[in-house]
Order: structure tokens, then C-alpha cells, then sequence
């Protein structure tokens, strides 16, 4: 259910860059590329997807993606203020019209009272929009990475509609 729901998700999102003549990029660190493994199943993509980073420790965060160091020490690795900076730094390195990304907490260690397993921070990034999210997921490794991918997806999905908001 959840692949299929996936698939679902990308082949929306590509549609709709499509029509828009737009291309996307992903910056993840807690699904480690299952996004833009998603994206590249599908044949066809590649007008439209141009890639992803997998910017899994900070150090990648900081020098592929940009991120301040500062960012990390302040508020965490896990913060909407961190996959802003993501999102951004992934729109300028990869050179798209839209990055999204994704970093948390998947588990089964790492969590904090703070910041317990499933939490998870989102950013979408394009013209006009920038957008950011902290949710929370419950489950093992894999329903955090599955249900955060399938998220990730659904809000470009929306911020294509132009459907999205500023949550920060």
C-alpha cells in the first residue's frame, strides 16, 4: 500500500512540474534518498527530477547543502529552520525551480524528550513559496521513513497547487 502511495505521489508531483515546466530536487537526511529513489523508479522523470543529496550527517548539511553550522548548534539538526536551509541549498546546488526537504528523527535511538523518534522536519522551496513543517510519526525506522517520504511528497504536491502556506 504505502509503495503504491508513493508511486501515486510522484507521479502527481511530476505531472505537475511538467505542465509547469518546472524541475524539483530533494535534500534528505532521515529517509536517506527514498524520495528521490521514488522519483527515479519511474521512467520518464528525468525532465522534470534532476537529483537528490543525502545529506545524512551535518557535516554534508554544512558543506554541500550550505547549512550554518550556527543553524545546527542552536536549534538541532531537527528543526524547520534546518530543512529551510536545506531545501535551499539543494535548489541552488542542484539548479531547480523547487527543492524539498527532510530531516528527523526515524529511530530507534536518537530521540529526545524534546525532540522524541518520529519527529520530523519538512521544507518545500520554489517560487514564491517557502514553506516549513515539524510533524510527528509513530512507528518503527521504516513507517518514519515511509510515512515522512510519502509527506514530503504530498506537500510539493500541494505546493504545486499553490495550495501551501508559511507554517514556521
Amino acid at each position: 500500500m504505502s509503495r503504491d502511495l508513493l508511486r501515486e505521489r510522484v507521479l502527481a508531483a511530476a505531472s505537475k512540474l511538467r505542465a509547469r515546466e518546472q524541475t524539483v530536487a530533494f535534500a534528505e537526511s532521515c529517509t536517506g534518498g527514498l524520495v528521490a529513489a521514488s522519483f527515479a523508479a519511474e521512467s520518464g522523470v528525468s525532465d522534470v527530477f534532476h537529483g537528490g543529496i543525502v545529506a545524512y550527517s551535518n557535516d554534508v548539511k554544512f558543506r554541500v547543502l550550505g547549512v550554518p553550522i550556527s543553524v545546527v548548534r542552536q536549534l538541532g539538526a531537527v528543526s524547520t529552520t534546518t530543512a529551510i536551509a536545506m531545501a535551499r541549498g539543494a535548489r541552488d546546488v542542484v539548479a531547480t525551480d523547487w527543492a524539498v526537504s527532510i530531516t528527523g528523527i526515524a529511530g530507534p535511538s536518537g530521540g529526545t524528550a524534546q525532540k522524541p523518534v518520529g519527529t520530523v522536519c519538512f521544507a518545500v522551496v520554489g517560487p514564491g513559496v517557502e514553506w516549513s513543517s515539524q510533524q510527528h510519526f509513530p512507528g518503527d525506522r521504516n513507517a518514519v521513513q515511509q510515512k515522512s517520504a510519502e509527506f514530503a511528497l504530498s506537500a510539493l504536491e500541494t505546493a504545486l497547487r499553490g495550495g501551501l502556506e508559511l507554517d514556521r
